[in-house]
């Protein structure tokens, strides 16, 4: 299976949706398509949280006459599906609109939701967070006012321009032979352990990232690194860049402290410590879950 494959088994990471960028500054074509019948709204809420349907499996969708013109005019353009025929729009809301549904949070949408509804979710989200986030100017403080249909805020005073932003983070699975190196945080479940992760830093590579960030999690020097796949995680701005590592050893220290525990981990203790329930993995919908059930798959060299 190559990466991409791998990419679209992550949660958030399989939308097909044509984001119309050519069409994001078009005022007379926004206009128009927020009236079309067939438009559909999508609600982000507090929290991280969406307008669902009433079990919680699947996006509650607004249609353009559920909702007052004033409030259409300020939803943000998501894009058109793989069929061409529907508009998708966001609006942020501090409310749950009349008639059935529930407000779901994001982590729960990518447990129960379907591919689509989980991706665009994810990416409503995200551009919730920046406009939230980006209401006065970086330059000269001002306030900004949102343009090319929500995906840029310009300032009032200075002219100044935001664009939607993403910090990119590494997410590790270190391997030395037959074992797997995972960390616990505080504040987790006994047991539950996880792959080693953290952000990429000004001017540094992907690999340069892994190498460092392993070292100070953990201590243990990384000499080889392979890309595996990526994910969305919109938790609240992030790229999750999943990697396969190998380390020079399994000497390891406590690092920076950022981690409880620390274990190198066989493949047969793992899987015992998961079959009577001594060990958990992360949840299924994150990379990491991929990473581990990957590498527990793989028979070692």
């Amino acid at each position: 299976m190559n990466a991409a494959a791998r990419s679209a088994r992550n949660a958030f990471a399989d939308l097909e949706l044509d984001r119309l960028h050519a069409q994001r500054g078009d005022a007379r074509w926004l206009e128009a398509a927020r009236e079309d019948p067939s438009a559909r709204y999508l609600l982000s809420l507090p929290d991280a949280a969406l307008w669902a349907t009433p079990g919680g499996d699947a996006l509650q969708w607004l249609a353009a006459a559920d909702l007052p013109a004033a409030q259409r005019a300020q939803a943000s353009l998501l894009g058109r599906d793989a069929r061409g025929q529907l508009y998708y729009f966001h609006l942020a809301a501090t409310t749950v609109p009349p008639g059935a549904g529930r407000a779901q949070p994001l982590r729960a949408l990518a447990a129960a939701a379907g591919a689509f509804d989980a991706g665009l979710a994810a990416y409503a989200v995200a551009l919730a967070h920046w406009q939230r986030h980006s209401r006065h100017c970086p330059a000269c403080g001002a306030p900004t006012l949102p343009a090319d249909a929500g995906h840029r805020m310009r300032c009032t005073r200075c002219g100044h321009e935001q664009f939607p932003r993403t910090d990119p983070a590494v997410i590790v699975l270190v391997e030395h032979g037959d074992a797997a190196l995972l960390g616990r945080r505080p504040g987790w479940p006994a047991g539950r352990f996880s792959t080693l992760a953290g952000f990429v830093e000004p001017g540094e590579t992907l690999e340069a990232a892994v190498r460092r960030e392993i070292a100070e999690e953990s201590g243990a020097e990384v000499i080889a690194c392979e890309y595996h796949s990526s994910q969305p995680w919109p938790f609240p701005a992030s790229l999750m860049l999943g990697f396969n590592a190998r380390a020079a050893s399994r000497r390891i220290h406590s690092g920076d402290g950022e981690l409880a525990e620390l274990r190198w981990l066989s493949r047969a203790q793992l899987r015992a410590g998961l079959a009577d329930a001594s060990l958990h993995l992360p949840p299924s919908y994150s990379v990491a879950w991929h990473l581990i059930r990957d590498w527990l798959a793989r028979v070692p060299t």
